[in-house]
């Protein structure tokens, strides 16, 4: 019997680095996400495929019971390894999977392109905890690690305010439907963030005080939400930028590459990669393509209502 199960993706609006010390997040689900096909299988092993958006396999193996049992590919940071070592976090928390099966055919399908950063691991962490109920947070944390407002993308369809209450995730739907989406666009920028290095930067260079910080990115995101005017809505993402600008002592992403860009941009998630968010009052295409940024998709096409 074939079952099949499906995770949103997700854009971080506000919020990033500091929503790891307690901080309200702003995050949005998108339209593409990814899906988890399970099928039986034979051997005590599990036969694995991943495809690309594309249509194109970007990881196949095979992995026996043996090594999720045993995590033994646990020192190695390739795919497979990686994937083990979820699956064997999966198999502490619901051991039923491997000691109840003869083996599984397994199939992801991404329904964007891997490189564009908006959660091939949260998506596939999420799945793989609906498909052997349990808890998707607690996969992340034993496995992956972050804050985990992705995997609150992956379950929800309505955008969301994140964040960690003593390590426990506390999610709010949010109602975010603002007159002046027409003047939001997502832009590519031809490389993907490494997360875990990024909140490794983050950690070495955040200051040891962050509760003004923190308060001042929960007043921000508020800003944020309740924004009746573009003006008002990108007055309040560049005010963000700057102040995280100045914690992680690095330049704006406008101020390293589209300076003269008429407009906001803001930065999602781990800065220097993935999607930025743009704000201007007519389409900026032109402008980013000329730029040698292909990828620029609005507002009603990305994110999920």
């Amino acid at each position: 019997m074939k079952q099949t199960f499906y995770s949103n993706g997700k854009l971080l609006i506000t919020g990033e680095y500091l929503v790891l010390d307690g901080a309200k997040a702003f995050a949005l689900p998108t339209k593409l996400g990814q899906n988890l096909i399970i099928e039986k299988g034979t051997n005590k092993e599990i036969i694995w495929k991943s495809y690309d958006a594309d249509g194109s396999i970007w990881f196949e193996d095979s992995i026996s019971f043996s090594d999720i049992s045993n995590d033994s590919n646990s020192e190695s940071e390739s795919v497979k390894s990686t994937l083990t070592t979820i699956l064997h976090e999966a198999f502490v928390l619901n051991p039923n999977f491997i000691t109840n099966s003869e083996g599984y055919t397994i199939t992801t399908e991404l329904g964007f392109p891997k490189s564009w950063g908006l959660g091939t691991s949260s998506t596939l962490i999420n799945n793989i905890a609906q498909w052997l109920q349990i808890d998707a947070f607690t996969l992340l944390k034993n496995s992956f690690g972050g804050s985990g407002y992705d995997i609150a993308c992956a379950q929800n369809d309505t955008p969301i305010l994140y964040h960690l209450e003593h390590g426990k995730p506390i999610v709010d739907k949010v109602a975010f439907n603002p007159l002046f989406t027409e003047n939001i666009y997502f832009v590519y920028l031809n490389k993907k963030q490494n997360s875990k290095s990024a909140i490794a930067t983050y950690n070495i260079n955040k200051k040891n005080n962050l509760t003004r910080t923190i308060a001042l990115n929960d007043k921000i995101t508020f800003e944020v939400l309740k924004a009746t005017t573009v003006k008002s809505f990108a007055t309040a993402l560049e005010k963000h930028e700057t102040e995280m600008s100045i914690i992680l002592e690095m330049e704006t992403v406008k101020e390293s590459l589209f300076p003269e860009f008429n407009g906001v941009i803001k930065s999602l998630g781990a800065w220097g990669g993935d999607f930025v968010m743009a704000i201007a009052a007519k389409n900026p295409s032109d402008y980013f393509s000329s730029k040698g940024y292909k990828t620029i998709i609005p507002y009603v096409e990305m994110i999920l209502s």
